[in-house]
């Protein structure tokens, strides 16, 4: 079971965009990453290819940022928060926040 799932409020724990609060779009299990919507955004430079009909200029897109590099939003303590798994009476796994054992999926 993954810590952290699309659709999670974040915040950026480490890097320039240090402190942003955002939420998960994509997550990349296999690389440690996870694209999270107006963090770590880049410009890249594209030509213009007018047989596909693209533009040239500078694009500004987002880049997967380091699963270590974020955290959960905790919206009870209003502070960023770990990630624990807990096991319920019947059978099912549930994500919990590690400061107050509450559940994170509702």
């Amino acid at each position: 079971m993954r810590k952290i799932k699309k659709g999670d409020e974040v915040i950026v724990i480490a890097g320039r965009d240090k402190g942003k609060q955002s939420s998960v779009i994509k997550v990349f299990p296999e690389q440690g990453t996870a694209l999270v919507d107006g963090v770590n955004t880049v410009k890249k430079h594209t030509k213009p290819n007018p047989a596909k009909g693209i533009a040239g200029g500078i694009l500004e897109k987002e880049m997967p940022i380091q699963l270590s590099n974020i955290a959960i939003y905790n919206p009870h303590t209003k502070k960023a928060d770990r990630v624990g798994i807990k096991v319920l009476e019947d059978g099912t796994r549930v994500r919990v926040y590690k400061s107050n054992d509450e559940v994170v999926d509702v």
